[in-house]
């Protein structure tokens, strides 16, 4: 998801309107401020800024073997069932959808790094959302938020971001894998098409970003398949429309597919960690964050319906693994909605609605080409790397810590293995510096926990 701020919109409004209606009752549109007409609005904004996940998902997870229009649908499934769930029972102006920085977790982490099966990764973002909603509905959320140091937190979702640049331009040939001697990648073929079309495809975000463009994404997604359509063989057009469907040809549904059971092994646990961790601080932040530019937090910094904000994130992570998709998170994206005039849930309920009619346009996602989503990964990978700003290096272990999990995220193009060093690190900082008074028991544990995992070999 993408981390771009947004200003938020004041109401202009002299006086707030009067309740109108049973849906103005029910979502309190008048009593925040608003209207329908300018929630259904926001809504379709929201919508526009963050439908490129429909292109973007599938194409990830194609990568590691899934089919492509089956992921499709499971992302339009994923992101109307989670968004009307924020809105119709949390009442909050967010969209949810299929996480990308999670979704390249799930596909080159699991998949094609650690060459689990798509069952037992699907098996992993379930166990993922149960953990998650547990923790939301007991409490233990306060816990971890309390244990997981700031910097190593931070530096995850740096680590994430550097990962999705390294990703993205590995799969357009702008990075490639050294054959000779030295270091392990080189510059590709910087006059190929694919390459060309990528660079200019994220200079060209950088300005419609910069311009507030609605859908700016979208735009550069649609023109750059719309090039190569016209000068790339390899992308055909098969149509438009098209029922919605979890299976094709050659491939196995993924209605249920998961393995949950294989999921539970030793070697995949950690990794089904790691998912935790990173939806525990991106869903907590980037709620918050939506919230906020709403107004909708209270006197002493809590968010309104916070509980059931968290809870139906967490869910929506389990059902889009029962229907084969990527793990699920609040979008950041949900602020353009805001600055749009969004105050209340019926803004969420307009994008899951949208998202039930997108449906039905999935051979849309094989005319998109992969360099036509990669200058989207390129750009979400960027925002991502803004977290360093986060880091406080008065606290220098700390920072410096969150740094070594970000940088060896992807020098070991493992996600759990640059938290492991993080977490590492800081303890033994902590411990030679003198400020062992500064770590708890359950950040010990943690550290204790996954470096005796690595040292036992289990590590893939």
């Amino acid at each position: 998801m993408i981390e771009q701020p947004y200003p938020s919109v004041a109401d202009t409004d002299a006086a707030p309107p009067t309740a109108q209606g049973k849906i103005d009752q029910y979502f309190q549109i008048s009593a925040r401020g608003s209207t329908q007409r300018r929630e259904v609005v926001a809504g379709i904004t929201t919508f526009m800024a963050m439908v490129y996940a429909v292109f973007v998902v599938p194409g990830m997870l194609g990568k590691a073997g899934f089919d492509t229009s089956a992921v499709f649908v499971a992302v339009c499934l994923t992101t109307a069932f989670g968004s009307l769930l924020m809105g119709l029972w949390a009442k909050l102006p967010i969209a949810i959808g299929c996480a990308i920085s999670l979704t390249a977790f799930m596909a080159f982490g699991l998949v094609l790094g650690q060459h689990l099966s798509p069952a037992v990764a699907l098996g992993a973002v379930f166990l993922m959302g149960v953990v998650f909603t547990a923790i939301s509905v007991t409490g233990v959320r306060t816990w971890i938020l309390r244990n997981l140091p700031a910097g190593v937190a931070h530096g995850a979702g740096i680590g994430i971001g550097l990962f999705l640049l390294l990703i993205a331009s590995n799969e357009v040939g702008l990075v490639i894998k050294n054959p000779g001697p030295g270091l392990p990648v080189s510059l590709g073929n910087i006059t190929a098409f694919p390459v060309m079309m990528s660079i200019l495809g994220l200079a060209a975000i950088f300005g419609l970003e910069r311009r507030r463009v609605p859908g700016g994404i979208l735009l550069v997604i649609v023109a750059i398949s719309t090039l190569g359509l016209v000068f790339d063989p390899a992308v055909k057009f098969t149509g438009i429309f098209a029922l919605p469907t979890l299976s094709a040809p050659g491939h196995t549904s993924l209605i249920g597919a998961m393995d949950i059971r294989g999921a539970l092994s030793a070697a995949v646990l950690p990794s089904v960690l790691a998912l935790v961790m990173t939806a525990v601080f991106d869903a907590t932040g980037t709620i918050r964050a939506v919230a906020g530019q709403a107004n909708q937090l209270d006197a002493t910094g809590r968010i309104h319906n916070g509980g059931r904000a968290l809870t139906a994130d967490s869910v929506s992570s389990i059902f889009s693994a029962f229907f084969g998709g990527a793990p699920a998170a609040a979008y950041i994206e949900s602020t353009v909605g805001v600055a749009a005039g969004a105050r209340t849930g019926l803004a969420a309920v307009t994008v899951g609605a949208l998202f039930l009619a997108v449906m039905f346009f999935s051979p849309l996602a094989g005319l998109v080409p992969s360099y036509a989503t990669a200058p989207a990964l390129m750009y979400v990978g960027l925002l991502m790397l803004s977290r360093v700003s986060r880091l406080h290096m008065d606290d220098l272990v700390d920072a410096l810590s969150g740094l070594v999990c970000a940088v060896f995220i992807v020098l070991t193009c493992n996600i759990v293995t640059g938290i492991m060093l993080g977490f590492c690190t800081l303890v033994i900082g902590r411990i030679v510096s003198g400020e062992w008074r500064k770590l708890n028991i359950g950040t010990v544990a943690i550290a204790v926990a996954l470096a005796a995992f690595y040292a036992g070999g289990w590590a893939i």
